[in-house]
């Protein structure tokens, strides 16, 4: 957003786990002004925002529907509560911003995206890792085919807990890398179908380790492990392409991205003689390994001004409320697909 643009007066709805960290982002940015936090504990959003702001803390929403100065919305609430929420503010005329998940199912993030579209508002999910410089970078290296076609997709995302009482570790952790695959397939490469297979060890009432398994239309495949019961920490993503294949290790800060020239080539039958024919030939390749220079940006920081930009240039933002959608549409089939043991079940949502 331009220095020269008028701020846009936005309002955070929720003051729990995400809500402050909204707030700081809003606060400390150029392109918004912070009027209101809506919480219905007023208590709480007031603690959040200090004893000297000049920010309205109320359990009003509709006080802060009403406010003509307030142009967006921002939603950080949990997911059941989404649809409601920010259904209202479209039909108030505001722009909305909303946590991951979308909503708590697909039929309720389809609406808050009609809505959008026929108001003409901008709705964009907070899919907060596609803002970090790592992811950023990667989609470039996806997207300009420096990588080659993409043969898979690897990713794994465990840590000890914290176990959710309302929610599996599916719908608690793969968002996050459903989204950022979302983010850095090459247009026309999209997941198809999904597989998944969880397991609840300790009798917690919902999978606690899953594994979910994405068909992609080009015959290439994904693959997410979330689990909250394992005792190291692990947030790494694998991308495998013809030419190149690249590995993020989000916990290495001194070299969050490595690109490696090594990989398997395979002979076509043009190249092998009549007596080979049979036998394809399979080679190895074995090259360099290269650590690109990623910068350090706070992902929020740029998620918001993604946002603010967004609404001023009357675009699509890069995580729009079809993305949400998308992120959704795998979510539920891979529940659906947990219920009858693995079975594959097909997605619905076009990239």
């Amino acid at each position: 957003m331009t220095q020269t643009s008028k701020p846009l007066g936005v309002a955070v709805v929720g003051a729990g786990y995400w809500g402050p960290n909204l707030v700081r982002n809003f606060q400390a940015g150029e392109g918004f002004r912070l009027r209101w936090l809506c919480d219905l504990d007023v208590e709480r959003a007031q603690r959040v925002l200090g004893s000297y702001s000049t920010v309205q803390a109320t359990s009003d929403y509709a006080a802060v529907l009403a406010d003509p100065e307030v142009a967006a919305v921002a939603v950080a609430t949990p997911a059941g509560t989404h649809l409601d929420i920010a259904l209202a503010a479209l039909r108030a005329g505001k722009h909305v911003l909303v946590e991951k998940p979308l909503a708590a199912t697909y039929a309720d993030g389809l609406r808050l995206v009609t809505e959008a579209e026929e108001r003409g508002l901008t709705l964009m999910c907070d899919h907060t890792y596609c803002y970090t410089p790592a992811v950023g970078r990667i989609r470039e290296l996806v997207r300009s085919g420096e990588l080659g076609e993409i043969h898979f997709v690897d990713s794994v995302r465990i840590n000890l807990g914290l176990v959710q009482k309302d929610i599996d570790v599916m719908w608690d952790l793969a968002p996050h890398d459903l989204s950022i695959l979302d983010f850095i397939l090459p247009a026309g490469v999209e997941p198809v179908a999904v597989a998944a297979h969880g397991a609840d060890p300790i009798g917690a009432g919902q999978a606690c380790v899953a594994y979910l398994t994405l068909q992609l239309n080009t015959g290439a495949i994904a693959h997410v492990h979330v689990n909250w019961l394992s005792p190291t920490k692990v947030r790494t993503t694998m991308v495998g392409g013809s030419k190149r294949t690249l590995v993020w290790d989000d916990l290495n800060p001194a070299q969050r991205v490595a690109i490696f020239d090594r990989g398997v080539d395979l002979a076509s039958p043009q190249e092998i003689g009549a007596d080979e024919r049979r036998d394809m030939l399979i080679s190895y390749r074995s090259g360099d390994m290269v650590a690109p220079a990623i910068g350090e940006k706070e992902a929020l920081r740029s998620m918001v001004e993604e946002f603010g930009d967004a609404i001023t240039g009357r675009r699509v933002p890069l995580t729009d409320g079809r993305a949400g959608l998308r992120v959704l549409d795998i979510l539920e089939a891979a529940s659906r697909s947990l219920e009858f043991k693995g079975a594959v079940v097909g997605l619905r949502a076009g990239r």
